[in-house]
């Protein structure tokens, strides 16, 4: 009945922090605090607690006859409006997993980890906590970040606790568990696995990212007095740009390398129905799993958004926001995940993530790998976001058995 207690623990969980558009646990703020504090309820339950690294990451250890540690990683908070597994489902199966060791030997220790901030809702930068905790975390790229709202990162993050040039000091504390594996159950976010129907897969590695913010800026200009031929529309401009984006994106991607381009955010000025936007603010996120097509698709994306702002008369100034290189997770814990879900569903296929998740940093410290439940319709990041439950068992009971066989290779180096 292990996964259904999984489940269940999932289902309050939504419970206590959604509303009626989906979960509300973004980072940093109230709702998300409450997610933590039922966390440590939960935990507390087991006999043991939760303790915060610099980062704001959340750690609860069970510790074994050799501190040799395998890590086992999620994340409680959310998108505005999101779903109930994306994040959530790693964390609570991995106090499952500590609950099934709690009263048997363990050769090695056990730790799960609540990385803080792994959507980058909020701030636009994905992977904060666990990028403090691995240490990529450079606090001069993310102290200029504000939320739609004007508020800074550093004082959300002071809100709760944390000072941002003191993030990176997560690593030492994280190395000090003498880190050997990281595992990590989350769902696919894609249509792949259900179109296989297969409710369990491999992740095999990450899409590396390139996002950047393009600022077209032309003339803003009455709309009815301003003939078409004389306008400098900046958003047209970038319009023309965004459709470039989908082309390069096409052109790049193959069905051995795929390639993604999104233009998620859009703002004008001075945004009003009378006049000729004179400046025109879009994201650009791009994403392979191989590293040169992802230089490629970036040089072709400059290449384009010049030609559209020549084209109307505009120009255009990139702000680069983020960058983390495609990852490939260990081949020994991958060819494990493999046996697990092949042991539970009779099937082991394999497939790259395009969203990003804790895993890619942890990955920098440790060998890591994933384990994906499959997705309904493909659909997350929206309160639709679903896995059929018996699917769900599945994954669960995969994904614990992967722990039996990491802490078996961990315990026999």
């Amino acid at each position: 009945m292990s996964a259904r207690d999984v489940i269940h623990n999932l289902r309050e969980l939504a419970a206590r922090t959604s509303n009626a558009g989906g979960a509300q646990r973004v980072a940093w703020g109230p709702v998300w605090r409450e997610a933590r504090a039922w966390l440590d309820g939960t935990v507390g339950e087991l006999g043991l607690g939760a303790a915060a690294d610099a980062a704001g990451n959340r750690w609860i250890t069970l510790p074994g006859d050799s501190p040799r540690t395998v890590v086992i990683g999620g994340h409680l908070d959310s998108v505005p409006n999101g779903g109930w597994l994306d994040g959530p489902l790693g964390v609570l199966t991995g106090l499952e997993a500590l609950r099934r060791y709690r009263d048997k030997p363990r050769p090695v220790t056990l730790a799960v980890a609540d990385f803080a901030d792994e959507e980058g809702a909020r701030f636009s930068r994905s992977l904060l906590g666990s990028s403090g905790a691995s240490g990529s975390l450079i606090p001069d790229t993310a102290r200029h970040l504000v939320d739609r709202d004007g508020v800074r990162l550093v004082d959300a993050l002071a809100e709760n606790g944390i000072d941002l040039e003191r993030m990176p000091e997560a690593r030492e504390a994280l190395l000090a568990r003498d880190p050997r594996a990281y595992l990590e159950l989350h769902i696919e976010q894609g249509p792949v696995l259900e179109s296989m129907d297969k409710p369990a897969g491999v992740v095999i590695g990450a899409y590396g990212v390139e996002r950047h913010v393009l600022r077209f800026t032309g003339q803003a200009a009455h709309s009815g007095s301003t003939p078409i031929a004389m306008r400098r529309d900046a958003f047209l401009a970038a319009a023309e740009a965004a459709l470039a984006f989908r082309e390069i994106a096409r052109r790049h991607s193959t069905p051995e390398v795929g390639m993604v381009c999104t233009v998620g955010q859009v703002a004008v000025e001075p945004g009003i129905v009378t006049a000729v936007p004179g400046v025109c603010e879009i994201s650009l996120d791009q994403r392979a799993i191989a590293p040169d097509i992802l230089a490629r698709a970036l040089a072709d994306a400059r290449e384009a958004a010049n030609r559209a702002a020549r084209n109307n008369g505009v120009s255009v100034e990139w702000r680069h926001v983020w960058r983390i290189e495609p990852s490939r997770f260990d081949p020994r814990l991958v060819e494990l995940c493999a046996e697990a879900a092949r042991e539970v569903t009779g099937h082991a296929p394999r497939l790259p993530s395009g969203p990003l998740h804790d895993a890619v940093e942890m990955n920098r410290l440790m060998p890591a790998v994933m384990m994906f439940a499959s997705s309904s319709r493909g659909l997350s990041h929206c309160r639709e976001e679903d896995t059929p439950e018996p699917q769900l068992e599945q994954a669960i009971e995969a994904f614990l058995r992967l722990v039996d066989r990491t802490v078996a290779l961990v315990a026999a180096e």
